[in-house]
């Protein structure tokens, strides 16, 4: 098995391929290895491909006009990007980084486009994965509108604990690395303020921080003030009355 089929295999979304499938994606597909902080791809860039992260892990980001960076989400092992490529080929919106060195597999959109008319179970899997990520911008761009900080940081850990939470000692861990920085960066708020709150929630047993590591301690807690969050403030509610 080639290097390239064998990182295919790792993304879900692949790994029922035929041997015929597998070698036509291998065919046109190119490896490419990066450096930490590399740019993948810029806004305006010919949206020809999407990509399979082999190794390492990768941001998808934006610049405000003022400098500002905002994350979008982080890219784990196997799992696919610049995947709005296959909508239209439209120029790229948003910024692909290494977040270490990293390297990813390079598939020709007209190439997945072949294989999602081929088979259904995969278009429907790629539509998924695109209702999935819109769906967490938009949340995300909501509470920074309508949400305190506080509220913000505990719907986003409980969005982590969803994606990479993993039980360990009776607590649940968010198996990703992340600075306070790259918190702020999820959403919309400063690294001081995410500081202040995440002290806030260690000091009520809430979670506990080691490094760039966050536990969560008390699930149940953490999830019932977040189910009083799913009521739309009173703001919003008449916004959408």
């Amino acid at each position: 098995m080639s290097e390239k089929i064998w990182f295919l295999k790792r993304c879900d979304l692949f790994e029922r391929l035929t041997s015929d499938e597998a070698e036509r994606l291998e065919r046109n597909a190119a490896m490419r290895t990066l450096r930490k902080e590399e740019i993948i791809y810029f806004p305006g860039e010919p949206g020809q491909s999407v990509l399979v992260l082999a190794r390492g892990r990768v941001k998808i980001k934006y610049i405000t006009p003022d400098g500002k960076e905002t994350i979008f989400t982080f890219i784990e092992e196997g799992e696919m990007f610049g995947v709005l490529a296959l909508l239209d080929g439209a120029p790229r919106s948003q910024y692909a980084q290494a977040v270490e060195d990293s390297q990813v597999l390079v598939i020709p959109r007209k190439d997945l486009l072949w294989l999602m008319e081929r088979k259904p179970s995969v278009a429907l899997r790629v539509t998924k994965l695109l209702g999935i990520r819109l769906r967490r911008i938009e949340n995300r761009l909501r509470n920074i509108v309508f949400r305190s900080t506080r509220e913000r940081v505990i719907l986003l850990l409980l969005e982590l604990l969803e994606s990479h939470g993993q039980k360990l000692a009776g607590r649940w861990e968010i198996g990703l690395r992340l600075t306070h920085q790259d918190l702020a960066s999820l959403i919309g708020s400063t690294r001081e303020t995410v500081t202040q709150t995440l002290t806030q929630l260690q000091r009520e047993g809430l979670v506990q921080m080691h490094r760039q590591c966050i536990a969560v301690l008390d699930r149940a807690r953490f999830a019932k003030e977040a189910g009083e969050l799913d009521q739309p403030p009173a703001e919003l509610a008449r916004r959408l009355t």
